[in-house]
């Protein structure tokens, strides 16, 4: 059995990366934490709510920081629509949110399992730098860190070109994570962007009639059919982060180098800085996922919408 705890800010991808991670039957999803990321910190726990009821899953949920450690965010992403699912119009959950902090829960969580449960970060890495400072030895009490973030080519896909979402939202907490944290797994954006979603693979999801895949059309029909015409495949990150961490021998090509955070350049913050030919001299820290098993990631696509 598989032990997790999912990092989020849903989002559409975040949504459908927690369809998936429920759909293993020999995976035990322990919390959700909450974060502030393509909404603010209220809408991407209510959004939450919403997934975990469409699924009718308890797994608790905490919310965690409402912004970036240093910097407020100006704006959130604009690809995910007002509501974060697509504007889909889902009416809001009842459920019950957890009390406790997000931060203060990924500690508590860790130390009642020390060395069994797996983390997956989704969204900015705000409240998993926040438990480290609290807990130094927190990257110790963890099984695994995948975290979806990161252009390790400068291909960005936030407000600075250079700078992937999740980490230009919160430059200072991704480099202390990717400074405290050994032997991280990072699915890049520019991973992402070669495993999307493409109109065969929607068309075949378009005759699919579970909860799940109904719930998957509504939430990312407008950012498909914006995304097939403008790039010629729908991106869908979160999912593949996910899928690495369900299933670690589905990645086929990974290069473990040191990356750095840049949080101080005027058209770089938030860039990814791989030393990709060891001029730092420093050992790697993290796993770079550049490719996986197509065929086996469109199966886990499916698995995740019946």
């Amino acid at each position: 059995m598989k032990r997790l705890v999912i990092d989020t800010d849903p989002g559409i991808d975040d949504a459908h990366a927690i369809l998936l991670a429920f759909a293993f039957p020999d995976v035990k999803v322990e919390a959700l934490t909450t974060v502030a990321g393509n909404v603010s910190l209220m809408q991407t726990t209510a959004n939450a709510s919403i997934i975990l009821d469409m699924l009718g899953e308890d797994a608790p949920i905490f919310p965690g920081c409402e912004d970036a450690l240093l910097n407020p965010t100006p704006r959130r992403a604009i690809s995910h629509g007002v509501d974060g699912l697509g504007d889909s119009g889902f009416p809001r959950s009842s459920r019950k949110v957890m009390a406790e902090h997000a931060v203060h829960a990924l500690v508590r969580i860790a130390n009642e399992a020390p060395g069994e449960l797996a983390l997956v970060a989704l969204g900015p890495l705000t409240n998993i730098a926040l438990a480290t400072r609290l807990d130094p030895r927190l990257p110790l009490k963890y099984k695994s860190l995948v975290i979806m973030g990161g252009a390790i080519h400068a291909m960005g896909n936030s407000w600075s070109p250079a700078a992937e979402f999740n980490f230009s939202l919160d430059p200072e907490a991704a480099a202390i994570v990717l400074e405290s944290w050994p032997e991280v797994t990072i699915v890049p954006w520019e991973a992402a962007m070669n495993y999307g979603i493409s109109s065969a693979q929607f068309e075949e999801i378009s005759h699919l009639n579970s909860p799940r895949a109904n719930f998957f059309k509504k939430i990312f029909n407008n950012r498909y059919q914006k995304q097939i015409r403008e790039f010629g495949t729908c991106y869908d990150a979160d999912v593949l982060a996910m899928a690495v961490a369900l299933e670690p021998d589905i990645v086929r090509r990974v290069e473990k180098r040191y990356i750095q955070v840049e949080v101080a350049g005027k058209s770089t913050r938030g860039q990814s800085v791989v030393d990709w030919f060891n001029i730092t001299e420093r050992p790697p820290n993290a796993n770079l996922v550049l490719e996986v098993d197509r065929e086996r990631f469109s199966e886990l696509v499916r698995l995740s919408l019946k």
